[in-house]
C-alpha cells in the first residue's frame, strides 16, 4: 500500500501521457483523477498505520547508487511529517484533477495536461517520502520541470513562454545553493541518508562547533528560497500565473512553493544546531511576509492578488521554522494549503464567468449570478486573513504568538512585521471580495460603452 501512493499518479500520468489518443480526453481525465483520489484513501489509512505504531516505517525498494564513495537506496520513509503532507499533496491533488477536467474541457490537449499534473504530483510523492538527500533532490528536480510545462502549457503565448522561463532559470539559482548543501553534507559525514546524518551532528558539533554546519545549513535555506518564493527569489511566483489555474491551484497549494518549507522541516536536525542560520531564515521569512503583502495590496489582478499572498504565507511559514517551531510552520502549511486551493478554485470559476478576464476592476456584481462561489471565495478570504473560529486564526495566531514570546530581536522583528503583514492581508482580501462580487457591476458596462461609442463622439 505504501508503494502504491507514489506509484499510482504515476501510472495515470503514463496512461494519459502515452495512450491519451486511444482513452480519448473523458477517459485520459478518469483515470488520472481516480488514481490521485486511490492514492488519497490510501494516504488517509497511512496516517491511521504510523499514528497508532508511533514509529516511522522504512521501505526499501532496490539498491539505487553503490560505489566506493556514495552509497545510497531507493527507498521511502513514512513517519508523521511524510503522512502529514501525503494527505495535503494526494487529498488537494486529487480535488484538482477533478476540477480540471470541466475547467479543461474546451482545451484539446487535456490527456496531456492531466498528464502533467499526475506527474507533478508524482514527483512531489517522490520528495516528500525521500529516505535520503538524493532522492529527494530527484524530486525536488521534478516538480521544477513538471512546473516549466504546466506555467508554459499554452505555449504559443509569449507571456507563457516568459513565465516558464523565469520560474525555470530562477529555481536553478536555489537549486544550486541545495545542490552546494548536499554535497557539503556528503563530504563531511560521507553519507546522504538522513537518519544516518541526523545522528552524527551532534557529535560533530561538540568537538568542532557549529560553523561548518551553519554554512550548509545555509545552503539548504537558499534552494528554500527558489522553491518557497523567499525574498531575493521570489520573482517567479507572479509570473507563474501564466498556466491554467488549476496549475495555479496545485503549485501554490501542495506542491511546488510547499517544497522549500518541507524540506527545512525534514531538516530540523541540522538548523537546530545551526542558530544564527535559525536567525538568517526568520528574518527572511519575516521581510518576505511584509514585502508580498505590500505588493498584494496594490494588485489588481485577481489571480496574482492570491499569487502574493502565498508569497507572504509562505514568509510566516519561514519564520515559525526560524524560530524553531516546525510543528507550527507544518500546522499552518497545512491550514494554507486548503483554503488557498479553495481561493485559486473559486478565482478560476470567477474568469470563466468573465470571460477569462482577470482586472478585478473590470468587474463587480458577481454576487447574484456567482452567490456558490461567492460564498467559497468568502470562505477562503477570511481564513486567509486570519478571522477566528476559521483555520487560518488559529495557525497565523499561535505563529505571532511564539514570535512575541521568543525573547529575541529576530522574534520582535519578526512578530511586528507579521502583525502588520496580517493587517494588510486583511485589506487587500476584502479588495478582492468587494472589487469581484459587491462592487458596482455598471463600471464595466460603462467603460466598454464609452469604448465603443469613442469613434463616434467627434
Amino acid at each position: 500500500m505504501y508503494l502504491s501512493i507514489v506509484a499510482l499518479p504515476l501510472m495515470g500520468a503514463i496512461t494519459a501521457g502515452l495512450f491519451g489518443r486511444f482513452v480519448g480526453p473523458k477517459g485520459a481525465g478518469f483515470i488520472t483523477t481516480g488514481c490521485v483520489g486511490l492514492a488519497a484513501l490510501f494516504s488517509i489509512t497511512t496516517v491511521y498505520e504510523v499514528g497508532l505504531s508511533g514509529s516511522p516505517v522504512y521501505v526499501t525498494v532496490a539498491p539505487w547508487i553503490h560505489s566506493e564513495w556514495l552509497d545510497a537506496s531507493w527507498g521511502f520513509l513514512f513517519d508523521s511529517l511524510t503522512t502529514s503532507m501525503l494527505v495535503i499533496v494526494t487529498g488537494i491533488s486529487a480535488l484538482v484533477h477533478c476540477y480540471a477536467t470541466g475547467y479543461m474541457s474546451h482545451d484539446p490537449h487535456i490527456p496531456r495536461f492531466m498528464a502533467y499534473l499526475s506527474l507533478f504530483t508524482f514527483f512531489m510523492l517522490m520528495l516528500i517520502t525521500a529516505e535520503n538527500f538524493v532522492q529527494m533532490f530527484l524530486g525536488w528536480e521534478g516538480v521544477g520541470l513538471c512546473s516549466y510545462l504546466l506555467i508554459n502549457f499554452w505555449y504559443t503565448r509569449i507571456q507563457a513562454n516568459k513565465a516558464a522561463m523565469k520560474a525555470m532559470i530562477v529555481n536553478r539559482v536555489g537549486d544550486f545553493g541545495f545542490a552546494l548543501g548536499i554535497f557539503g553534507f556528503y563530504a563531511t559525514f560521507h553519507t546522504v541518508d538522513f537518519a544516518t546524518l541526523f545522528a552524527q551532528i551532534p557529535a560533530y558539533v561538540a568537538v568542532h562547533g557549529d560553523a561548518w554546519i551553519t554554512v550548509l545549513c545555509l545552503f539548504l535555506f537558499v534552494g528554500a528560497v527558489g522553491k518557497s518564493a523567499q525574498l531575493g527569489l521570489h520573482t517567479w511566483l507572479p509570473d507563474a500565473m501564466e498556466g491554467p489555474t488549476p496549475v495555479s491551484a496545485l503549485i501554490h497549494a501542495a506542491t511546488m512553493v510547499t517544497a522549500g518549507i518541507f524540506m527545512m522541516i525534514r531538516c530540523s536536525p541540522l538548523f537546530e544546531y545551526a542558530p544564527t542560520a535559525l536567525i538568517v531564515v526568520t528574518i527572511f521569512g519575516a521581510m518576505t511576509a511584509f514585502m508580498a503583502a505590500t505588493t498584494g495590496m496594490l494588485q489588481n489582478d485577481l489571480k496574482k492578488v492570491i499569487a502574493y499572498s502565498t508569497c507572504s504565507q509562505l514568509g510566516y511559514m519561514a519564520f515559525a521554522v526560524g524560530l524553531s517551531q516546525y510543528s507550527v510552520s507544518m500546522f499552518h502549511l497545512m491550514n494554507h494549503a486548503y483554503f488557498k486551493a479553495l481561493l485559486f478554485l473559486s478565482a478560476g470559476s470567477v474568469i470563466h464567468a468573465v470571460a477569462d478576464e482577470q482586472d478585478m476592476r473590470r468587474m463587480g456584481g458577481l454576487l447574484r449570478l456567482l452567490p456558490y462561489t461567492y460564498v467559497m471565495m468568502l470562505i477562503g478570504s477570511m481564513a486567509l486573513m486570519g478571522f477566528p473560529f476559521l483555520t487560518g486564526f488559529y495557525s497565523k495566531d499561535v505563529i505571532l504568538e511564539v514570535a512575541y514570546a521568543h525573547y529575541s530581536v529576530a522574534g520582535t522583528f519578526a512578530h511586528w512585521l507579521g502583525v502588520l503583514s496580517a493587517t494588510i492581508t486583511a485589506f487587500y482580501s476584502f479588495k478582492l471580495i468587494y472589487l469581484t462580487f459587491l462592487a458596482n457591476s455598471n463600471a464595466f458596462k460603462s467603460s466598454i460603452q464609452s469604448a465603443h461609442d469613442a469613434p463616434f463622439s467627434m
